[in-house]
């Protein structure tokens, strides 16, 4: 069991661990369990009722968070010839069209949060799937990742802006970042109700009973707070 320091069990004391808390009640007791001396990432953790064994059960989508994730997005893009010169020209802070970079990502290099490529160049993508996959890295035609070349500046566009891709782990969970602690509880609330929103949109075909069982929010250091996931907010 992980050992947890002072301020957070002092953080956890704060919260009733039984109650469902409405959406906006728990982002106010967010903000002021908050101790830590950086501007903490807003976590959102939902629990399914799906199972992750199975091919009709799978989640794996995309949601544009009205406010943003409040932190700098870095956009590499796999291109070349035109492709690759839309995609400076567009933002892109990394492009990789040469032997040099596949390399470099061959080799462990991962400091990017989005990985856009144009379709001419998922053969090489493919090649570097044990570095990328496990990090939720690959580009994927669904996630919007997966571009022509005069679409790129778009798609970095929307990456920057706070496009965040989930997707069902292998534990029947759904966990994203919503946003920073910073962010007022409107703000927090606005990108949660998006997301969720995202979320039951995004239910598989197989998923019978109880789709969404859990849904809790934390702080990148702090413990969680269970949100009522009914509560109408997030319902609409």
């Amino acid at each position: 069991m992980a050992r947890h320091g002072r301020k957070y069990i002092e953080a956890r004391k704060q919260i009733d661990r039984d109650h469902l808390y409405d959406p906006m009640e728990a982002f106010k007791l967010l903000k002021s369990v908050s101790y830590a001396n950086f501007d903490e990432t807003v976590e959102v953790h939902v629990r399914t009722g799906l199972d992750p064994r199975q091919a009709d059960q799978q989640i794996r989508d995309v949601v544009g968070l009205p406010n943003g994730l409040g932190k700098q997005v870095v956009v590499v893009v796999f291109a070349q010839g035109e492709g690759a010169d839309a995609a400076r020209a567009a933002g892109a802070d990394y492009v990789v069209d040469s032997d040099e970079m596949i390399q470099k990502i061959q080799n462990g290099w991962t400091e990017f949060d989005v990985a856009i490529a144009t379709p001419d160049m998922m053969g090489t993508v493919g090649r570097l799937g044990r570095v990328l996959g496990p990090r939720g890295l690959m580009p994927n035609p669904k996630a919007g990742t997966v571009v022509p070349a005069d679409n790129i500046a778009n798609a970095i566009e929307e990456a920057k802006a706070g496009r965040v891709e989930f997707r069902l782990d292998k534990t029947a969970n759904i966990h994203v970042p919503i946003g920073k602690i910073s962010f007022t509880e409107e703000a927090l609330h606005e990108n949660l109700a998006a997301f969720m929103r995202a979320v039951r949109q995004a239910r598989p075909a197989g998923a019978s009973g109880n789709f969404i069982r859990r849904v809790t929010v934390s702080s990148s250091m702090g413990p969680g707070i269970k949100v009522d996931p009914n509560a109408s907010s997030l319902t609409l």
